[in-house]
């Protein structure tokens, strides 16, 4: 079987990145797969048995078949939960896309069936004054989830976003609609917009609302769709 490996990205900061991640990494699990999460950059920390580790972090290393060290899901993590290259800064340590895309490649060495890399907030990240996180999602040449928070602003979002994939010369395997807790008014009307303006497949809709069972099973689609 081959390798199946996917950086995931969203529209925005909070889009659902991680919920899709540790669902999708869950599902790969149930299926005999092993899966692995890697989430390179972090920020936002708790200091835990004199570690800091990020909460979204723990989750995806949780979801993870493949058991790692913490240090190999999350290599770089920050105590503020600000932009990346601003809390690089405080803390007067440098951030660069060669360097993350080593911490990626090197975990990716670990056996496994499937993978995803987390990105931080949206595609155009900052990481420094010269380079974008997308850098780092160029360097490693994976084919793109985004994760569409689907509110008010997000047919702007998720149009500009697949621009800006399309343009960094990457395929986009798929999007998932993600509905959060709030009820997004004319939700229907939004997602057939999407579906009809967007190139990429539509893999599933998600919302925090669903029973478990519910939840798993649309996962379990999404990931059949991806295969």
């Amino acid at each position: 079987m081959a390798k199946q490996q996917y950086f995931v990205t969203g529209t925005d900061t909070d889009a659902g990145k991680t919920h899709v991640c540790e669902g999708l990494l869950t599902a790969a699990g149930r299926q005999g797969l092993r899966s692995l999460g890697v989430k390179p950059i972090s920020a936002g920390a708790e200091l835990v048995e004199g570690k800091w580790v990020n909460e979204d972090a723990l989750r995806i290393q949780a979801a993870s078949s493949v058991k790692l060290r913490y240090e190999q899901v999350n290599p770089v993590v920050f105590e503020a939960a600000i932009a990346p290259h601003i809390a690089a800064a405080k803390e007067n340590r440098i951030i660069n896309a060669s360097r993350l895309e080593g911490f990626i490649k090197g975990t990716l060495l670990t056996p496994h069936d499937f993978a995803l890399v987390e990105g931080a907030g949206g595609w155009r990240v900052p990481l420094n004054d010269r380079e974008l996180l997308s850098d780092v999602a160029k360097r490693l040449a994976l084919p793109v989830i985004v994760v569409v928070n689907m509110k008010l602003g997000c047919l702007n979002h998720a149009i500009l976003t697949m621009e800006a994939i399309n343009r960094d010369g990457l395929k986009i395997a798929g999007w998932v609609a993600n509905a959060g807790l709030e009820e997004m008014p004319y939700f229907e009307e939004n997602l057939a917009t999407l579906q009809g303006m967007l190139s990429a497949p539509l893999l599933g809709t998600l919302s925090k609302h669903e029973e478990r069972l519910a939840a798993e099973q649309e996962f379990d689609g999404i990931l059949s769709k991806l295969s």
